[in-house]
């Protein structure tokens, strides 16, 4: 058995459903007994149904580099993840913990910066980070909020304990298919939902919208989402999220400055735009102000932003607090800004940037995963235990090269859920991604979120764009439960 930092081990998996001796866990047994009744070719039928609704309804992504821009279906699981309530309890806590930190330390670096004049977390690490916009210091946000919507990305150890793998504070995605899942579930399995209390998801729109709306005093304002467009690989969540909350859907070039207010474009004339719920990275929402390169933002945005005269979800900057050499301070701003104990953990991690860390990671790579500070959606990054010598030769060369671009953590044990694949039912790796909505009336979340899937046997990697697939994430609404019949 291979030994890893923290207590993590590669061979002992937690598995959702089953315990280590074989039994089924007390939140799954209702479920365990209709799909023990249910005939397979029933849920062969059912899985194909639901491909053929997801490719009609348009639930598509296109893959960055793929050159035919081909539209891809994320393959959809029909087992779900099942969570029980007290369980819940305990997450939901811990990410609206986590989000008021990140929040505060994004408020905290911009204006008096304690934080870092305390030697909490490093002032070079800070202040030189790509992430960090020099344009929004000394802004102020209404009621200090940066990130409106965060998802917060959990996967848990071998022995059953969570922890936060990272936080996506800038433009996190997919809670379209957290809404789709349940949708197709509840369309597919009526009589699951009759015999489990699953609690619901479909207010997510109306919490976000109610969000939206209370991020800007003005009564009645008008909130926007702001695409890239239709060639962007998350477009359909834009349209989607755009539609349940019945707001107008724009690009960059429907929009406009105009005496510091923003205007939207019309076929009744133009209206003022007070919330903009923006899906374009910010380096290209203002070509005067960022990248005049840019053909997707608004000339002049960012004058009226920094004014006051419309908001934008989330702000501009908040991507310096979710850069993976500034989640190993997480914990600490917890503390600093909270005066609380973390709730949820973070994954043990090496900083490349400091020497002696960075020889660690060199002389144990084959047991490490690295990745790249600014990275996502899994790219730049080196499962070593999977790798092959070239690419730990490769990966060596880039930490030597350029250490700071990098952190490293130990190969997690993430659990397991029985999941439908080619030979039949079989444990798949999955993580979590619950949607957390932060707002002057505090911080929401819907009970459940995004449950994410790697397919192919033995990988790690959960993410889409990698040939993951997702899951519908079941939160129980109490934990009264059959008792397990038998002796």
């Amino acid at each position: 058995m291979l030994h890893l930092a923290g207590g993590f081990t590669l061979k002992t998996i937690h598995n959702e459903m089953v315990t280590t001796e074989g039994q089924c866990r007390a939140h799954y047994r209702t479920y365990q007994r209709w799909l023990d009744d249910t005939p397979a070719e029933l849920l062969n039928r059912k899985r194909r149904e639901a491909d053929l609704l997801f490719h009609r309804a348009g639930i598509t992504f296109t893959v960055y580099g793929d050159d035919s821009g081909t539209e891809r279906l994320i393959p959809f699981d029909t087992i779900p993840r099942i969570i029980p309530a007290s369980e819940w309890s305990m997450l939901e806590a811990g990410c609206r913990q986590r989000v008021q930190a990140l929040n505060a330390f994004l408020n905290d670096i911009y204006h008096d910066q304690r934080i870092l004049t305390e030697n909490i977390v490093p002032a070079d690490q800070v202040l030189t980070n790509p992430q960090y916009q020099m344009a929004m210091r000394g802004v102020t946000l209404p009621h200090g909020i940066y990130s409106h919507i965060s998802g917060i990305d959990l996967i848990r150890d071998g022995d059953g304990s969570y922890y936060v793998l990272e936080d996506n504070l800038r433009i996190p995605s997919g809670v379209s298919y957290m809404l789709e899942n349940r949708r197709m579930m509840m369309r597919l399995f009526p009589e699951l939902f009759a015999t489990n209390h699953i609690a619901p998801v479909d207010h997510y729109p109306t919490l976000l919208l109610e969000t939206l709306r209370s991020s800007t005093p003005i009564d009645a304002p008008c909130v926007v989402v702001l695409t890239p467009g239709r060639y962007n690989s998350a477009y359909f969540e834009h349209a989607f999220l755009a539609q349940q909350m019945g707001v107008e859907l724009v690009e960059g070039q429907d929009l406009y400055v105009r005496n510091g207010r923003v205007y939207m474009r019309t076929t009744s004339g133009d209206q003022i735009v007070d919330v903009i719920y923006r899906r374009v990275d910010e380096a290209f929402i203002d070509p005067l102000a960022l990248d005049p390169d840019s053909l997707l933002g608004v000339p002049g945005l960012m004058s009226v932003y920094r004014e006051g005269g419309v908001v934008l979800a989330n702000a501009l900057g908040t991507g310096v607090a979710d850069d993976k050499s500034i989640y190993p301070y997480v914990p600490d701003m917890i503390r600093f800004y909270l005066d609380e104990t973390p709730i949820l953990n973070n994954v043990p991690t090496w900083q490349c940037r400091d020497p002696l860390q960075l020889s660690h990671v060199l002389a144990n790579l084959e047991d490490m995963v690295v990745k790249e500070t600014n990275g996502s959606g899994g790219y730049g990054m080196l499962v070593g235990p999977m790798a092959s010598k070239e690419q730990l030769d490769t990966f060596r060369a880039k930490l030597t090269a350029q250490p700071s671009a990098y952190i490293a953590q130990p190969t997690l044990a993430l659990s397991a859920c029985p999941t439908f694949v080619e030979s039949g039912v079989a444990p798949r790796h999955i993580d979590l991604r619950p949607y957390v909505l932060c707002s002057p009336n505090g911080i929401r979340l819907v009970p459940g979120g995004l449950t994410r899937v790697a397919l192919t046997e033995g990988s790690l990697v959960v993410n889409s764009s990698q040939g993951g697939g997702t899951k519908d994430t079941w939160v129980l609404e109490d934990d009264t439960l059959p008792q397990q019949e038998g002796p």
